[in-house]
């Protein structure tokens, strides 16, 4: 026995020299088929992940596109909201249907309309305000005219009256520069203004249907001031 422990001692040492990829019988194969199998379901995997690529990137495409669209729904209506609500709260456009406020303003312009004025303070003389239509004023040829502009002479608590072609208030000339030079104001008997009314008359006094027909109107029946020349874009400015 003691002649037979070298020899096992020198074939452990001989293993151990051995080359490490030759102790484990088909290591090497077996990672080396790993190795191919591993690739092959890589290559597999990232074929299907590009099939997913192109399917994420389709869905986004109609997400940001229906994303989009929502959004210009969006600001339209939020635009024609925005729009009704000034036009019935804050300011309104009107046409001129008549020659009656001429030369301050002619038949088709367009003129805009804060319908909030007169809530924050009272009328004033020389104010043109949009006022509606009088019980006694004419309604138009086919009875489309719901509205008239005229300018405002008068307050309540005053005396209107002509004298000479010239307006008189409370006694005293008023200067009237808005008028084509040598335009007289008639049919304008001595007129007291009842409280929370205005008389009102248009710029072409020879050809204007105003108070001195249906008689001063009520100042709750005032939709509002104009103040802006809007059309034609040549002759935009203030009222």
């Amino acid at each position: 026995m003691p002649g037979r422990r070298p020899r096992r001692i020198a074939a452990a040492r001989e293993l151990s020299h051995q080359p490490r990829h030759l102790r484990s019988n088909g290591s090497r194969t077996d990672r080396t088929d790993n190795g191919q199998r591993d690739k092959v379901d890589d290559e597999g995997t990232d074929g299907r992940d590009g099939d997913d690529g192109e399917d994420e990137g389709d869905g986004k495409s109609r997400r940001r596109w229906r994303r989009t669209i929502l959004e210009w729904l969006g600001v339209i209506g939020g635009g024609i909201a925005i729009a009704l609500l000034v036009e019935a709260f804050l300011i309104q456009a009107f046409w001129i249907p008549s020659p009656s406020m001429e030369p301050t303003l002619d038949v088709g312009d367009r003129v805009l309309v804060n319908k909030l004025s007169y809530k924050f303070h009272d009328v004033h003389r020389g104010d043109v305000v949009v006022f509606e239509r009088p019980p006694g004023a004419s309604t138009g040829e086919n009875g489309e005219i719901k509205d008239l502009i005229k300018r405002v002479i008068a307050i309540g608590g005053d005396t209107v009256e002509a004298r000479e072609g010239d307006v008189y208030v409370n006694g005293e000339p008023i200067d009237e520069n808005y008028l084509e030079p040598g335009t007289p104001t008639d049919n304008l008997p001595p007129t007291k203004i009842p409280a929370g009314h205005v008389f009102v008359m248009g710029d072409n006094r020879t050809n204007s249907e105003d108070s001195r027909i249906f008689g001063p109107i009520d100042e709750d029946d005032i939709v509002g001031r104009a103040f802006i020349r809007v059309l034609p874009i040549t002759d935009i400015g203030w009222l």
